[in-house]
């Protein structure tokens, strides 16, 4: 499917690099499984700010979600390396066996930068953290399944060509490797947002037990 459109919150006033580097997540194509949709941005991070929600579904059952931000600063910021950085937020519930692997953590930070190198996404300055928290049921609760979810927050600068615009298209392909890989589902074939490069090198997450319930 056809990543969502939108429109620029700075309207014809934004700066072209940014403008240009919305169009071109406007014109990305995700896998079939991820519905994306504009969100109104964080305003305080950067003086320009474009955000993306996305669902993973299958089988009308949505199984994962995430959401990214796009931020641009004609001056940088401390620790970007740049003037863009996208942030990102992913959720996705486990089975209890998985979320006790002590190796997770580092597993789930991989899928991130598994996935950028697989779609040839130029980084750096990457960093983020991976929580895992469970959930037990109680009282006139006691019946509902006990639930594990681990949460992915990152943010890394996308490296442009002297002169140009990061490759949002192929940040945006990564990306939706990302929240498909935390959802349960395997790489994708071959149906990336160009350009292609192939699927990441990462072990995907076994299906979770149902939808998840976080939006």
């Amino acid at each position: 499917m056809a990543a969502a459109h939108g429109h620029l919150s700075d309207g014809n006033d934004a700066p072209l690099p940014f403008q240009h580097a919305v169009d071109a997540l406007l014109r990305a194509r995700a896998r079939h499984e991820v519905e994306l949709d504009p969100v109104p941005p964080p305003k305080r991070l950067a003086p320009h700010a474009y955000a993306l929600e996305a669902a993973v579904v299958v089988d009308d059952e949505e199984l994962g979600d995430g959401r990214l931000v796009l931020l641009y600063d004609p001056d940088g910021q401390e620790g970007w390396n740049g003037t863009f950085r996208l942030v990102t937020l992913v959720r996705a519930e486990l089975e209890p066996e998985i979320a006790a692997d002590p190796l997770l953590p580092e597993v789930s930070w991989s899928w991130l930068t598994g996935a950028l190198e697989g779609r040839g996404a130029a980084f750096t300055a990457a960093g983020g953290t991976v929580s895992r928290s469970s959930s037990h049921h109680f009282g006139a609760l006691a019946e509902r399944e006990d639930s594990t979810r681990i949460e992915i927050r990152a943010s890394w600068t996308p490296i442009a060509p002297s002169g140009g615009v990061p490759d949002m298209a192929a940040h945006l392909a990564a990306w939706c490797d990302l929240v498909c890989t935390c959802a349960g589902l395997p790489p994708a074939p071959a149906e990336p947002c160009p350009p292609a490069g192939g699927g990441p090198s990462v072990v995907p997450l076994p299906k979770r037990r149902g939808p998840q319930q976080t939006r």
